[in-house]
This record gives structure tokens, C-alpha cells and sequence, in this order.
């Protein structure tokens, strides 16, 4: 889900938590932070009485030596100095929320659907790999910078795709195959999708540093890919974030001479560290440009990504 304020850019918020129980935690977060985003979200869609789930909110404090974990339903208000009004963060279009088990929080915003096939959807999924897990990811990321090469595309396009890729990276790889394989069937319930045979799950390692892009494009418009069913991206960067842009664009369908191709509207997917999303192969998405003025591989943004395929 997509939240704008109007004319406001981003500054220091003292955030007072307010939960059940007359509990309360101050923190400060900048106004543009996805994180609060999500809590005015949760205030939001309660005065909407839009139908919920439990987000699990889990916020640093204390610089970071301890951590304050509580349910979305245990929210009560927020005071914020200089003033948030709600209305800066009203949703841009209708949403439909679920849960993904397990506490891991997800949201599948949608279109008001004229004809469900042609509205893109997609699963975000917060906190998918564990702290250690992800920390030991990135140091061994950054051992590995020598062995990235450049990207290249099917068609041999020039300026089409600018990024750089780990192909064998298989201390990781396992462990994101066999954490995919155990979540996609909710994954394929919650988005209401029927289950597969499944066939292999492809995975690499991907950057995006300085001036860094992905042009227009599905992951199964050839021969070699027509069983990509699901295209998952698992986002990971170094804190605090020395990158800006890079988001995830997902186009809506329309049908054209009986082939699916990208409609003028799309969803925009935050890449927000630590979190995967999961949407079908054959959407249309590109990746936004990457501004990192460090330019060091260090502050890339990284993702492990791949397809999983239906079996022949």
C-alpha cells in the first residue's frame, strides 16, 4: 500500500506509542520511514473498520539494546510532535489485507478490481529471515565482491538492465529455497491461487548500486521460462540505508491480440530491508533507478531473487 503526505519532506518525529493497558514508548522516527507508515496505517484502517490482521510491530529502542514487540490490535493512538494528521496518509486505492502465518506480517494491495486476472497483486513479507541470519548474509556478501559480474537480459538489449550478479551462492540459496517451499502454500491461499506441482526454484544473488535500473519487463515471456510461476525478490541492505530509489513497479494487465501486456496503472513496492514479495511471473514490473552517491559496493541494494516454477 502506497502513503503520501502532501508537501512535507522528511523530518525528525517524536513518536509517543500509546497501547492497551495505559503502556506507552517514545521514539523517534523520520516522517518518511516506512515504519510510521505502517503505525498510522494501523490507526487508519481501524477507523475504516476495514477487516484486519496482526501486524507484529517490533521497534528498536534504547539505541537499539533492546527491542518493543507488540500485536497491531494493542495499538491505540500515537501523539506526534510536530503534528501527523491522518489524512497525509489515507491509502491512494482500496486494500486488501492478510496474514501470512508464522507472526510474519504481509499486505496484498489491490486495485478495485474490474476483473480480478488483470489487477496485479503481490505478498510482502516482512522480517523474513531471522537478525543473525541476515547479518550473516551481508558479511558474506561484501567477501564475496570479487566474484559479482554484470547482468545481461535474454535479448542482449544494451541499456536495459544495469546491475550485478552472484550466480552460485549456495551457503544461501538452500536456505531460501527450503524457507520458500515451506511458506508458499499460504502464500498461494492468501492471494487465492490455486496450488501447483511444484518444479525448481531458481535463485541469484543481485546489486543495484549508482544510476542502477531495470527497464520494463516479465519473467516468463520465452520458451526456457514459460513455467516461471512466482517471481520472489528478498531484499537486504546494510543500516543505516545509503541508498535511495530502486522500488519495485508492478503493472496491471490488459489483453492484447491475446497476449498480457503492462496496463498504464501499477503497484509500488517499497524495497524495505529484510522483507520478500512474492507476484506472478508473468506481470510486468521494472526496477526504478538506484541513486547511492558512496557508489561502494557496501551500500548496494541487494536482493536474492528467482522464480519458482510449476513442474513440467
Amino acid at each position: 500500500m502506497t502513503y503520501t503526505q502532501q508537501q512535507i519532506k522528511p523530518q525528525d518525529i517524536k513518536v509517543k506509542i500509546l497501547l492497551t493497558g495505559g503502556h506507552q514508548c517514545t521514539v523517534i522516527l523520520k516522517s518518511d520511514t516506512p515504519l510510521l507508515h505502517s503505525l498510522v496505517k494501523t490507526l487508519v484502517d481501524r477507523t475504516q473498520q476495514t477487516p484486519g490482521f496482526s501486524t507484529l510491530f517490533q521497534i528498536p529502542i534504547d539505541d537499539g539494546r533492546s527491542s518493543l514487540s507488540f500485536p497491531g490490535e494493542h495499538l491505540v493512538g500515537l501523539v506526534t510532535e510536530p503534528p501527523i494528521y491522518l489524512q497525509q496518509f489515507q491509502p491512494q486505492q482500496p486494500a486488501i489485507h492478510v496474514e501470512i502465518p508464522a507472526e510474519i506480517p504481509a499486505e496484498i494491495p489491490v486495485s478495485a478490481p474490474v476483473n480480478d486476472d488483470l489487477i496485479s497483486r503481490y505478498a510482502q513479507i516482512d522480517n523474513f529471515l531471522t537478525a543473525a541470519e541476515k547479518n550473516k548474509l551481508i558479511k558474506y556478501v561484501l567477501a564475496k565482491e570479487s566474484e559479482f559480474v554484470s547482468t545481461s537480459t535474454s535479448t542482449n538489449a544494451e541499456d536495459y538492465r544495469r546491475s550485478m550478479v552472484l550466480h552460485s551462492f549456495p551457503e544461501f540459496s538452500e536456505l531460501m529455497v527450503n524457507r520458500i517451499k515451506a511458506i508458499l502454500p499460504d502464500v498461494l491461499r492468501k492471494l487465492n491461487l490455486p496450488s501447483f506441482a511444484l518444479g525448481d526454484i531458481e535463485a541469484q544473488l543481485t546489486l543495484h548500486n549508482d544510476n542502477n535500473f531495470y527497464k520494463l519487463h516479465n519473467d516468463s515471456g520465452s520458451p526456457d521460462t514459460a513455467t516461471r510461476f512466482f517471481t520472489y525478490v528478498y531484499y537486504f541492505n546494510r543500516e543505516p540505508k545509503a541508498f535511495s530509489g530502486g522500488e519495485l513497479l508492478i503493472y496491471d494487465s490488459k489483453v492484447e491480440n491475446n497476449f498480457y501486456v503492462a496496463d498504464e496503472t501499477f503497484r509500488t513496492v517499497e524495497p524495505r530491508n529484510n522483507s520478500i514479495v512474492f507476484f506472478l511471473s508473468r506481470y510486468m514490473h521494472e526496477v526504478l533507478r538506484v541513486s547511492c552517491p558512496s557508489k561502494a559496493f557496501a551500500d548496494s541494494r541487494f536482493t536474492i531473487n528467482g522464480w519458482v516454477r510449476k513442474a513440467d
